[in-house]
């Protein structure tokens, strides 16, 4: 494995483990992507969500054998999740488990390597651990192995936390906590621009309100990535005004070194409302801040 490359701990992310014949047909009426796509060299990013198709959870899957799949969601997130589920399970052969315990969660950040996946969600398999490449930005793979061996990355050095963090916002990739849980439809986390959507597979649940989003176009509120102006601190779900008028919730954060934080939000789109009507919500408690580009285009 390349020596350029060094390893971050994601300790706050849990693995929730769904086995059993009817896995597949059952997650498929529950999540947004569609698992038929889902392969062993091949990892999806999927929305949970409730009948009124705004996230519970933000699931990244991969396949570990034909009925047996593991989703990688925040830890605090994977009780309620498996809670949410089981109430559709009825008749289906399903079980749903937390084991966050029997996985270590890392990430791998540096330059190209050949030993690993090349492509945005391809999947790969070393040794007895799973390693899937995300999207967008700086590469950056997501690398689980089972305990109680000694995780893959042990022979790596190790970066800063924060490192992840500052890529994971840069790439525009969302995430839902449980303080942001059911705060945001689908496309407000741009999941139809970042390959968690699937607008041609049958029904799940939340779908209608999904597909009719799309279809109408009426998507007037989506996250956008900002640095703050000044020296600040943002948590995850703070709630404020931009300085030209915009309100907006906080989905991500990353505090950067010179002390300004750099952040996801979701908040109205400015080629879609009137200047003069953003500008009439400024007010002295506004926040300063410059608003970045995406790597990904945001629908028109």
């Amino acid at each position: 494995m390349h020596s350029d490359l060094s390893t971050v701990s994601l300790a706050t992310l849990g693995v929730l483990r769904a086995r059993g014949p009817d896995v597949l047909s059952f997650l498929q009426g529950q999540l947004s992507n569609d698992l038929a796509r889902l392969a062993p060299q091949r990892s999806l990013l999927a929305g949970f969500h409730n009948p009124q198709g705004r996230v519970i959870a933000l699931l990244r899957l991969l396949q570990h054998s034909p009925d047996d799949l593991l989703a990688v969601l925040p830890a605090e997130l994977v009780t309620p999740v498996i809670a949410r589920l089981s109430r559709f399970i009825l008749r289906a052969k399903v079980k749903l488990t937390d084991e966050s315990q029997q996985w270590h969660v890392h990430g791998l950040l540096g330059a190209e390597d050949a030993a690993l996946p090349a492509a945005a969600n391809q999947a790969a398999r070393i040794g007895e651990a799973i390693i899937v490449r995300l999207a967008c930005g700086q590469p950056r793979w997501l690398l689980l192995s089972a305990r109680p061996e000694a995780p893959l990355p042990a022979i790596l050095p190790g970066a800063d936390p924060l490192a992840w963090q500052r890529l994971a916002v840069a790439a525009g990739e969302p995430q839902v906590y449980a303080a942001t849980s059911e705060e945001f439809i689908a496309q407000m986390l741009n999941l139809d621009c970042l390959d968690a959507i699937a607008f041609d597979k049958g029904c799940y649940t939340g779908q209608e309100i999904i597909a009719r989003a799309h279809y109408r176009g009426r998507v007037k509120r989506r996250m956008q990535r900002f640095v703050t102006a000044a020296v600040r601190t943002l948590e995850r779900a703070d709630v404020g005004t931009l300085s030209d008028g915009r309100a907006f919730k906080v989905v991500e954060v990353a505090p950067r070194a010179d002390g300004r934080c750099e952040f996801l939000a979701v908040t109205q789109l400015t080629d879609r409302e009137p200047a003069e009507a953003r500008a009439s919500g400024a007010d002295a408690a506004a926040l300063e801040a410059e608003q970045l580009a995406l790597p990904y285009p945001l629908p028109e």
